[in-house]
């Protein structure tokens, strides 16, 4: 499996020393790439003609000119699984992904988890020809906590979530907060005055949970329902959680939830 990201949230990248500014010309240089790698990936050798780049480079080599190179070693398993992170959800980034079977990550991080891009995505796979169900090529992201009742598992969450938003807000990775808010965050205090997002907040939305083993079971129970196509959920841990909470919450989930999808 291999994953690839873009600058989402960051209009700027460096290429060649110098900083692109444009986000138009930032996406070309994400698909050409993409697409240099998946062919290293893919062909025995390989030669690239692009805007960006040409591979190899029209040079004298070693008394001839080189026509094509290879990726040593390639990997054993191929086509290789490409899995990204879905965020904006629009028609031009869902159909280059379709178009290089490239499988969506959805909430987990940079996006809440939503329906909608579960359905762009399988749109975005009939506009090519593709018949996916509902869900399919794609994975859902879940933080989750649990304990034997929600109030305590939303007690208990707290603050690694906050350690979360502290860390990660300022890059972009907290959904729907502002400048403002994460400002706040970076302080001691203040938070429900300045109207920073809780945790309970996103277990509505679906990208967080807190709440007892048997709870986690139905909610999980009605993904599946509503994206019969879906087989891959990602279950994380918020960073701030101690490694000792950590081993704990994965033996739990490992005893009481996973037994309930072996089949």
């Amino acid at each position: 499996m291999f994953g690839v990201g873009r600058g989402y949230h960051s209009r700027e990248v460096e290429t060649f020393g110098a900083p692109i500014l444009d986000g138009e010309a930032n996406r070309e240089l994400f698909e050409e790439q993409v697409e240099i790698i998946l062919q290293a990936f893919d062909r025995e050798s390989f030669s690239h003609r692009g805007k960006h780049y040409t591979l190899p480079p029209a040079v004298p080599y070693r008394g001839y000119e080189l026509r094509e190179i290879t990726l040593v070693p390639r990997p054993i398993h191929r086509p290789v699984e490409v899995w990204q992170p879905i965020v904006s959800a629009k028609p031009r980034a869902l159909d280059f992904m379709v178009r290089h079977r490239i499988k969506g990550v959805i909430g987990g991080g940079a996006a809440t988890m939503a329906e909608g891009p579960v359905h762009a995505y399988r749109e975005a796979a009939q506009r090519a020809g593709r018949d996916l169900a509902l869900g399919e090529d794609l994975c859902l992201g879940i933080f989750f906590h649990l304990a034997d009742t929600r109030e305590k598992a939303i007690r208990e969450i707290t603050p690694y979530y906050e350690e979360h938003v502290k860390m990660l807000a300022p890059l972009g990775f907290v959904p729907g907060i502002t400048p403002g808010q994460v400002e706040t965050a970076s302080r001691r205090g203040g938070w429900g005055a300045a109207g920073v997002p809780s945790v309970e907040h996103y277990t509505k939305t679906g990208a967080w949970f807190a709440g007892p083993p048997e709870d986690l079971v139905a909610h999980l129970k009605d993904l599946e329902s509503r994206f019969p196509g879906l087989q891959h959920v990602n279950m994380s841990l918020s960073m701030g959680t101690p490694k000792a909470v950590m081993l704990e919450q994965l033996r739990w989930f490992a005893k009481e939830v996973m037994p309930k999808f072996s089949g």
